[in-house]
């Protein structure tokens, strides 16, 4: 019997056209997918089902002439995902990254998005997915925004002000009405000035750019922390005013009395958890821990001086009413988000279903009846 397999190509101009850049639709579909999470209707990779991903790490050096050596950023990761609910649909992304990128006009990462029928295993979609990467990135911290943020806040700091900031800020700003004023923190003034005028231009929100870190910080409501993982900022615990909401999605360093006296609030802590699973396997915690978002949390958790992890709370449980989120307008509240495949596979499946009914994009075949029946 013929059995013909199609699948649909999405550019990254098709991803736009089907509404990557469109906050509120990025924001809705992260928040629905947190639910999903906390309901526990998901799979990721590894046998605890919610390993971030399996990377390719290069050597320091290679007796092969044509492998890969180690360099600043450079990997290959494959993040693979079932995602249930209304999605019910397999998927997984693969990217390479590479700092050098930038010298042949490439961004530092390049990433693609491939759907799957969860039974068939038939691809059904492969698309750009740069955007779409950067955007459910930065509608992680704009549902954080929606659900913990005082509604009333007014100044935000934005600490890195690269594309992921923008991305965050642009989710960001959609969830906070009273917004008035963007104070530009980086470690290079020209790329806060170019954000600056980004803001602007594109948000209408007035901005300043402040290369002093704490004068940045002590006058924000909501500080976004996308900062490099090469040159990671250090916050004192001293900077940070009452009823701060800091949404966290790059490295940040801060004093451990900040850690252990703000209400934290993951993304999704069986994440978490398997972060340290994979830190005890690695033979070498303290190293591994360096390497990642939580590190400093899960050092004072093994040091007994925060809750453990499967006391804490996951950002869905808050959606879903299941535990609270911010209880008083003077609580400090942290929001860390580490990436999860879940969220490309869920924008991505939606944005596959606008292009169907748009008809944007262009379909492939796969075959007309497989030689290997």
């Amino acid at each position: 019997m013929a059995h013909k397999t199609e699948f649909l190509y999405l550019s990254e101009e098709d991803t736009v056209n089907a509404g990557v850049l469109d906050a509120e639709k990025c924001i809705d579909n992260a928040e629905e997918v947190f639910r999903l999470l906390s309901k526990g209707d998901y799979l990721m990779g590894g046998s605890n089902h919610n390993s971030h991903g399996l990377p390719i790490v290069f050597p320091k050096e290679s007796p092969f002439p044509n492998m890969p050596v180690a360099g600043p950023d450079r990997r290959f990761v494959a993040m693979p995902a079932y995602l249930g609910g209304r999605f019910d649909v397999c998927g997984i992304k693969w990217y390479g990254s590479n700092a050098e990128n930038k010298k042949k006009g490439l961004p530092r990462s390049v990433l693609t998005v491939n759907l799957n029928d969860k039974d068939t295993g038939e691809p059904i979609a492969f698309m750009s997915a740069n955007l779409l990467s950067a955007a459910r990135t930065g509608a992680v911290p704009g549902v954080a925004a929606r659900h913990l943020a005082n509604q009333d806040s007014e100044v935000i700091t934005v600490l890195g002000c690269g594309q992921i900031n923008r991305s965050c800020l642009r989710n960001i700003v959609t969830q906070l009405p009273h917004l008035k004023k963007i104070i530009c923190f980086d470690i290079f003034e020209t790329a806060a000035d170019s954000y600056r005028d980004w803001a602007e231009k594109e948000l209408g929100i007035g901005g300043i750019v402040e290369m002093d870190l704490e004068k940045a910080v002590r006058e924000a409501d909501v500080i976004t922390a996308a900062a490099s993982r090469v040159k990671p900022l250090y916050i004192k615990d001293e900077w940070l005013k009452e009823g701060v909401t800091l949404l966290i999605t790059g490295p940040t360093q801060t004093d451990d009395s900040f850690w252990m006296s703000t209400k934290l609030i993951y993304d999704n802590v069986k994440l978490h958890e398997a972060y340290v699973e994979e830190a005890i396997a690695y033979g070498d915690k303290a190293g591994y821990y360096k390497g990642v978002i939580g590190g400093p949390v899960y050092t004072l958790i093994d040091a007994e001086k925060m809750p453990k992890l499967e006391d804490s709370t996951s950002i869905g449980d808050v959606i879903l009413g299941e535990k609270p989120g911010r209880t008083d307008p003077k609580q400090r509240v942290t929001f860390m988000a580490c990436g999860m495949a879940v969220f490309d596979v869920g924008l991505a499946y939606d944005l596959y279903q606008t292009a169907k009914e748009k008809k944007i994009g262009t379909t492939l075949k796969l075959w007309d009846n497989p030689r290997m029946g």
